[in-house]
């Protein structure tokens, strides 16, 4: 059978990410509809695919989008956007819909959550309420529609997972809420990515919702058991409380996890109903081979093994979700966001730009922070006091950077090959957090110092942040004072490691007459694990 033409909203989510090289190995033509279209063009598949900018709540970027498109798959929500999401949802789904048809796309194939029986649609959470919502009005479009309902989706960094991990493995002795209790019906990832793959070629009379979900029914306190068996972890002792409510545990998780209270909450409030399967009807339309589906253990042993091996293809943070720092970029013109503090650094480099962004892009990791060692280090053992990611995650790679790598506490949010490279902050701060690195070409020719070659590049280092309530304008003018110590440092020693970089390579002065290296500290890395 020829390939379909298929357009993928939510390219830069989770699921997204993964859905488009396995329609793409399927023999399908991908189009993906993208806020941003950079954020894409570092994946793997990124020239395999075609790229569009546009919004789903833009009825002419949508319908733009969905010209010559057979199979449209809708993967987008709103969820843990603040009040006002349901509403957003419903305008963005009813848009969707009437641009599918006006451009005669064949199927519409929708993800969404799996609802419990029984329960009127108003007495749901608001997360579970506004997804049924938006599978309800694509059924009731002209445009065929498949609606898969999955529950709880097991794989490497997403939400329900990174949420499970974190909590079982931080904590041996749990007080938990009673919806630990609750039974529900998780999925692996990877059925869930064949099931979508598997709709876009359903029979044009298939026009339903469709349960899916894994053998296993388990309450999440056996999930949670069974994680630390997979994981090899002692028994966990866990104590149920009743006075905790969603909001409360929203907290405890965030506390906990990596996953923000915004996203906690609603995922917190949508286990406290029970979501299991009423049916396998999928299975008629994409057969299930041998072994599938894929069991929980089974699931679990898979996305601990990717998580070891660092090999997570896409995580729920790969999403943009408002209220994160990178919406809006600091650098935008309309940010209004309130104060914006920054802190400017700028030397003149005697070597090429492109030895400096070498130094530039290698930063971090094993190579360090270029910059009194022990303040890095400290700050990222506070980190984790506090629940938060740490120094010690490392690089995915010791040369290379792409947008959405994580760097130590930071995450790539930007980079411009030999230019820019933008880190964004996720360790637990009061605000939102940016640092900036500029590899640039010496404007002018400037007079050599004394001893040393004339400057041929320039660095710029730019820190910005964006204080939340008074902790966050307290906390800015605390660590104020170590700025030129820890920033200053950082300018200068990276300025001298690329001239060093630049000698090495013999592009550059011979080393007698370049500025001395004595501060660069050889042990400017954080400690290691």
């Amino acid at each position: 059978m020829t390939g379909l033409h298929c357009l993928v909203t939510g390219a830069t989510g989770y699921i997204g990410g993964r859905l488009v090289p396995e329609l793409l190995g399927a023999g399908h033509r991908v189009r993906c509809l993208a806020r941003s279209p950079e954020k894409l063009r570092d994946h793997p598949w990124a020239g395999r695919a075609e790229v569009v900018r546009g919004d789903v709540t833009d009825p002419e970027s949508v319908g733009a989008a969905l010209r010559g498109i057979d199979v449209a798959y809708y993967l987008v929500h709103s969820l843990g956007t603040g009040a006002g999401f349901e509403e957003r949802d419903r305008a963005a789904a009813r848009v969707f819909a009437e641009r599918a048809h006006a451009a005669g796309v064949r199927r519409i194939v929708y993800l969404g959550g799996l609802t419990p029986a029984g329960i009127p649609v108003h007495a749901l959470s608001p997360h579970l309420r506004s997804r049924a919502e938006v599978g309800e009005i694509f059924l009731a479009s002209p445009v065929p529609a498949t609606y898969l309902r999955a529950a709880v989706i097991i794989g490497s960094g997403s939400a329900s997972f990174e949420m499970l991990r974190y909590l079982t493995e931080r904590l041996p002795v749990m007080i938990t809420p009673s919806w630990v209790g609750t039974s529900c019906q998780p999925i692996a990832v990877r059925d869930v990515l064949r099931y979508l793959v598997g709709s876009a070629t359903m029979p044009p009379e298939v026009d339903r919702a469709f349960d899916i979900g894994g053998p296993d029914v388990v309450t999440y306190e056996e999930m949670m058991r069974r994680y630390a068996v997979v994981a090899g972890l002692p028994h966990r002792l866990i104590l149920r409380v009743p006075m905790l409510t969603p909001r409360l545990s929203s907290h405890w998780i965030g506390l906990v996890t990596p996953v923000p209270r915004a996203l906690a909450r609603p995922l917190a409030e949508s286990l406290r109903h029970e979501v299991v399967c009423d049916e396998h009807d999928i299975a008629r339309y994409v057969p299930d081979p041998p072994g599938a589906p894929i069991g929980f253990d089974q699931a679990l042993s898979l996305a601990l093994q990717r998580v070891r091996e660092a090999e997570v293809t896409t995580r729920w943070s790969s999403a943009a979700v408002p209220g994160v720092p990178s919406d809006p970029l600091p650098t935008d013109p309309d940010w209004a966001g309130g104060s914006l503090y920054t802190d400017r650094r700028e030397r003149s480099v005697a070597a090429t730009p492109e030895a400096l962004w070498r130094v530039v892009e290698g930063i971090g990791g094993d190579n360090g922070w270029y910059s009194f060692p022990l303040a890095w280090a400290v700050r990222g053992w506070l980190d984790r006091l506090v629940g938060g990611v740490g120094i010690r995650r490392g690089r995915r790679d010791a040369a290379r950077l792409r947008v959405g790598d994580s760097l130590d506490f930071w995450r790539v949010e930007e980079i411009e090959p030999g230019r820019l490279l933008r880190l964004r902050a996720e360790m637990r701060l009061p605000g939102l957090a940016w640092l900036e690195m500029y590899a640039e070409p010496a404007q002018a020719p400037g007079p050599a110092p004394a001893g040393g070659p004339p400057p041929r590049s320039r660095y710029r280092q730019r820190a910005l942040f964006h204080p939340r309530g008074l902790l966050g304008h307290l906390y800015w003018w605390s660590v104020s004072p170590f700025h030129a110590l820890v920033f200053g440092g950082m300018a200068r020693n990276i300025a001298r490691a690329a001239e060093r970089l630049d000698r090495q390579a013999g592009r550059g002065a011979p080393a007698s007459a370049a500025a001395p290296t004595a501060e660069v500290p050889h042990d400017s890395r954080p400690p290691q694990p």
